[in-house]
């Protein structure tokens, strides 16, 4: 999907100047099936983005009165053609700030929410953000996977794990003291 409209609008009045946007991680995981061995471990689904060649889970911008949930739910099925259903937080924080080619600077407030599809469900690219789509074992990421999107898998798969004892994260980013 192209820049949502109403970033176009705001562009229009602002130039290139630096916009804080609300965005969406939407992290799908697959349980191993009941009996696979005990080292096996779930796979989620990655798509590689058509911008910077990177493997990344599903990812978006809200549009304006959109629901953080509504937002992860349609992007999946815009960008990989699932029917999704939202399952659970992981957290929420502000990502690194971005400078597209044309100039326009943004930082994301990032929710990461962790969503299911039907078993069997494959990822069929529908858009022109991405290149191709896959499972991938959690044990054997794609090296291009960034560091913040790994944590996320891995808050993921600790929450589908053990929800009871699972907190949200507050912050992606690490502080230096």
């Amino acid at each position: 999907m192209p820049t949502p409209d109403f970033i176009l609008r705001l562009r229009s009045r602002i130039g290139h100047e630096p916009l804080h946007l609300p965005g969406v991680t939407a992290v799908i995981l697959r349980d191993v099936p009941m009996g696979a061995a005990v080292w096996e471990v779930p796979s989620v689904l990655l798509t590689r983005r058509a911008d910077t060649g990177t493997w990344a889970p599903v990812a978006g911008i809200s549009e304006p009165g959109e629901d953080i949930g509504e937002t992860a739910v349609r992007e999946v099925l815009e960008e990989v053609g699932l029917e999704a259903r939202v399952e659970a937080l992981l957290g929420s924080g502000k990502t690194d700030p971005v400078t597209y080619p044309n100039g326009d600077q943004c930082t994301f407030i990032d929710t990461a929410l962790r969503l299911s599809v039907p078993d069997g469900a494959e990822p069929v690219v529908s858009d022109d953000e991405n290149l191709d789509a896959a499972w991938f074992s959690v044990a054997k990421l794609p090296p291009s996977v960034h560091a913040r999107h790994r944590m996320i898998i891995a808050d993921a798969v600790a929450q589908m794990k053990h929800p009871q004892g699972f907190r949200p994260r507050v912050g992606f980013v690490k502080r230096s003291r």
